[in-house]
């Protein structure tokens, strides 16, 4: 199993999604050999950006750090979603002229990340529309690890960290048996 893994946050060290991208690599990886191909969008030129449609299409996991910019995602992460989405490569138009799917049969799990708390449908523009563009693409299996509040407060941060930790132990164990099979 290849994993792609995406980081996008400019906030480095300090970044909440990257620390949750990290653990769950680390956790997929634990078992195994399995080869990490790891960009981080936020020092990547457009250039290296554009070349990761190949990269995408190799492997089996792609794990994406998608931390929330003013209700949406990271313009280098936009910008990576743009590189990947192309027709007759990871989708075509069907004959009605509906989008279908080419690049089924991988697995997304998004870390996603915010100060604040905005799970109302109208605030939250980052986990739908990353659904929306991988199931275009025909994938159907995308795990989001939430950490909201974390700019709250120091409790909240926790309360949330931990709750992510929870979150990433089930998600990965469900892949890892998944593999098993």
């Amino acid at each position: 199993m290849t994993i792609l893994h995406i980081d996008s946050s400019i906030q480095g060290e300090k970044s909440i999604s990257r620390k949750l991208t990290a653990a769950i690599v680390a956790t997929l990886t634990a078992q195994g050999n399995e080869p990490v191909i790891y960009h981080d969008l936020s020092i990547e030129t457009p250039e290296t950006i554009g070349a990761c449609v190949d990269q995408f299409l190799t492997s089996d996991t792609i794990v994406i750090g998608a931390p929330m910019y003013n209700l949406g995602i990271p313009s280098r992460l936009k910008s990576w979603i743009d590189a990947i989405v192309v027709p007759g490569k990871t989708f075509c138009y069907a004959s009605d002229g509906r989008p279908q799917g080419l690049a089924g049969g991988r697995r997304v799990v998004a870390a996603y990340a915010s100060g604040g708390f905005h799970n109302e449908p109208e605030a939250d523009f980052v986990e739908p529309y990353l659904r929306a563009v991988f199931r275009m693409l025909g994938i159907t299996e995308v795990d989001v690890v939430r950490a909201e509040g974390v700019d709250i407060s120091a409790d909240h941060r926790a309360r949330a960290l931990a709750q992510a930790e929870r979150t990433i132990a089930e998600i990965t164990m469900h892949i890892i048996e998944e593999r098993r099979q």
